[in-house]
């Protein structure tokens, strides 16, 4: 979980573009800028140390460019402070979706009660099919 310290600076180092938004609206959509898009220079962070920062490059990296920017785009409000909280609450997601760490799954075998069952049940099902077989004369 990211501290509040953390997402302020974090918040500092994201580059926050607006442009025009798509979809329904009317003609207010036509001239208002509520599509938000952050972009976020994961290199360049001067929040993260060196290991971080490779753990969310691989992590994330369906989601960041070439160059190593992670983008969010938010345009589903008429507002653009509610996309831009969106946005936000979005890369802040996924930033800390980057530290998670994975509880490993441990394989495990059938009880032998559970094997016998259903060794039973597969026999009973065989032998009511046999049952219904037409008799050969």
């Amino acid at each position: 979980m990211l501290s509040e310290e953390t997402k302020l600076a974090l918040r500092k180092e994201f580059l926050f573009l607006t442009s025009r938004s798509g979809g329904a609206g009317g003609q207010h959509v036509n001239k208002v800028e509520s599509k938000v898009q952050i972009k976020w220079d994961v290199m360049a962070s001067q929040v993260f140390d060196e290991e971080e920062k490779d753990k969310i490059l691989k992590k994330l990296a369906k989601k960041i460019t070439t160059d190593g920017v992670l983008m969010v785009s938010a345009q589903g409000s008429r507002s653009q402070m509610e996309n831009k909280e969106v946005a936000l609450e979005q890369i802040f997601k996924w930033i800390e979706s980057a530290f998670k760490v994975l509880k490993i799954r441990r394989q495990t075998k059938p009880r032998k009660a559970d094997i016998l069952k259903r060794l039973d049940e597969k026999k009973s099902v065989s032998e009511k099919k046999k049952s219904r077989a037409k008799v050969k004369v």
